[in-house]
């Protein structure tokens, strides 16, 4: 099998019951979604399985449900069986929940960074926000998965959830953004 077919030197290119072109914002939105995954992968080869026996293979798992993501926005077929359900985002607003209750509580807004993990699970939260833009966009004009636009939605909080864990793990603190008022109040999570 050669890796390349020819087929969108022309500009467009294949989806489950079409063809589109290549910019249409539906290519950019799994398009977007693969790029995710990448750095899904990024974030978990940064990460020390050892330190995070937890983390490791959430994020394996999310590699396999962000496929499932780009598969369910590449169909534009009428009878298209989704991939995505609400099981997916309710596992992730599980493991949200988990997260904030061990890290310490918020006030202000934080930097990315801290660990070099931390860093990269920010990335991901920030592309995850840009897929989920591109998802919006695309949901205002065709049909999609609705499902897969909360998922990613949830998916940007796990991002920031981990990447704050992770931190916390390492004791290493959050760095607060100098000029940010207090924006969570009380409760938000645990002291």
């Amino acid at each position: 099998m050669r890796l390349y077919t020819r087929s969108g030197d022309q500009g467009k290119t294949r989806v489950i019951g079409g063809t589109r072109d290549k910019d249409d914002i539906r290519i950019e939105a799994y398009g977007t979604c693969d790029e995710l995954n990448a750095c899904t992968a990024k974030a978990a080869a940064v990460l020390d399985d050892d330190l995070f026996p937890d983390i490791g293979p959430e994020l394996m798992q999310i590699q396999h449900e962000l496929f499932d993501c780009g598969s369910d926005l590449s169909s534009i077929k009428e009878d298209t069986v989704w991939k995505i359900g609400r099981q997916s985002t309710t596992y992730l607003e599980q493991r949200i929940d988990i997260y904030t209750e061990e890290a310490p509580a918020l006030q202000r807004f934080i930097l990315p960074g801290g660990t070099a993990a931390s860093a990269e699970l920010h990335i991901c939260r920030t592309v995850a926000r840009r897929t989920e833009r591109q998802i919006t966009t695309l949901a205002k004009i065709e049909n999609i998965n609705k499902e897969v636009q909360r998922y990613i939605n949830r998916l940007s909080d796990y991002f920031f959830a981990a990447a704050r864990i992770v931190n916390y793990r390492l004791e290493i603190a959050d760095v607060e953004y100098n000029r940010s008022a207090v924006v969570f109040r009380e409760g938000h999570n645990k002291e």
